[in-house]
């Protein structure tokens, strides 16, 4: 109940103990609460004294005498879960969890148990569509413990899991296993999660809604942009001119198709969870949003884009190859369309 910050001071008025009738310690920072909030919480004409002589005031706990501050309380009829206690013990051990997906053997050491991430996410959220994101993945626990939560109450919650290609020791059992790195064995692990649950679904009623769930994933790693970067710092004529010429074709000399898309795709503000099927001739995103040419572009296929009225068509430059009048009677039928 007492004022959070320590760097200012919060509200400073009498509270009186029930049974007393003197005012309670005040905390040395002050109220949290206004006044007008803590006595809404009050309720003296329904006083409740407990087994070991403490009060009880509609949403205000007092200790026996007037020396301890009180506490607020928070009914289990005003929230949809237990809310997380300040230290949680856990029984279950998150290495036998790791040791059970990979056939017995102990390819991480010392993971969490999914009993303690699932505790946590249900503690502190309440939609069953957020996203949970793990920067510190190893062997990707939290993955695990979203994917188990889905299955149980029919959420569809998404986790995002960061982990950096770690190489696991050249003795360890998961190397000699094939795992060069701790990412891997985090991938690894959420394949046989997700399995077991598939395996587990079939034949069963969908009571509880996971049968239309996406139980699938994508993995992206970090690198250099798929676009020829314009240097800043030229200096001479000569440099401008060269740099010019570079970037005729502004796309990198190695750049693949799958990484330009979901390069398009995060520039373009679009989830990387977005769904995507191959037309012929061009891709597809999230059924009738976008369309991108990256390969070829011709007239059937530009025909088939504008006939199905696509939302959004991203193309490049070059698929052109200097057909300006190709080029312009595109860009024209896309915005009459």
């Amino acid at each position: 109940m007492s004022w959070p910050n320590a760097d200012t001071f919060g509200h400073k008025y009498n509270v009186y103990h029930p049974r007393a009738k003197k005012p309670v310690k005040i905390p040395d920072r002050g109220w949290r609460w206004k006044e007008e909030t803590f006595n809404e919480a009050l309720d003296y004409k329904n006083i409740i004294e407990l087994h070991d002589g403490s009060f009880i005031c509609g949403k205000i706990w007092f200790d026996k005498d007037e020396n301890t501050q009180p506490s607020s309380i928070l009914y289990l009829d005003d929230v949809d879960t237990l809310l997380l206690m300040t230290i949680v013990s856990m029984k279950s051990d998150g290495g036998i969890e790791v040791e059970n997906i990979f056939d017995g053997k102990s390819f991480y050491s010392y993971p969490k148990p999914t009993s303690l991430i699932k505790t946590l996410i249900q503690s502190m959220l309440f939609n069953t569509n957020d996203i949970i994101v793990d920067f510190f993945a190893g062997s990707c626990t939290t993955a695990h413990a979203v994917l188990a939560l889905n299955k149980e109450d029919g959420g569809n919650r998404k986790f995002i899991c960061a982990q950096l290609p770690e190489k696991c020791d050249v003795d360890s059992e998961a190397f000699r296993a094939g795992y060069k790195t701790i990412a891997e064995i985090g991938k690894e692990r959420i394949r046989r999660v997700i399995k077991k649950i598939q395996e587990e679904q079939e034949g069963k009623l969908d009571l509880d809604g996971n049968g239309d769930k996406d139980l699938g994933f994508k993995v992206f790693k970090l690198k250099e942009s798929n676009f020829k970067i314009w240097r800043s710092n030229i200096e001479t004529e000569e440099e401008l001119i060269t740099q010019m010429q570079q970037h005729l074709e502004p796309l990198d000399e190695h750049a693949k198709i799958e990484d330009v898309l979901y390069e398009l795709l995060i520039k373009a503000g679009v989830p990387l969870t977005a769904k995507i099927k191959e037309e012929k001739g061009y891709i597809l995103v999230n059924d009738n949003e976008i369309a991108l040419m990256l390969e070829r572009a011709d007239d059937k296929i530009i025909k088939q884009i504008i006939a199905a009225k696509r939302q959004k068509v991203f193309t490049l430059d070059r698929l052109f190859k200097n057909n300006d009048k190709l080029k312009t009677n595109t860009a024209l039928q896309m915005k009459s369309g």
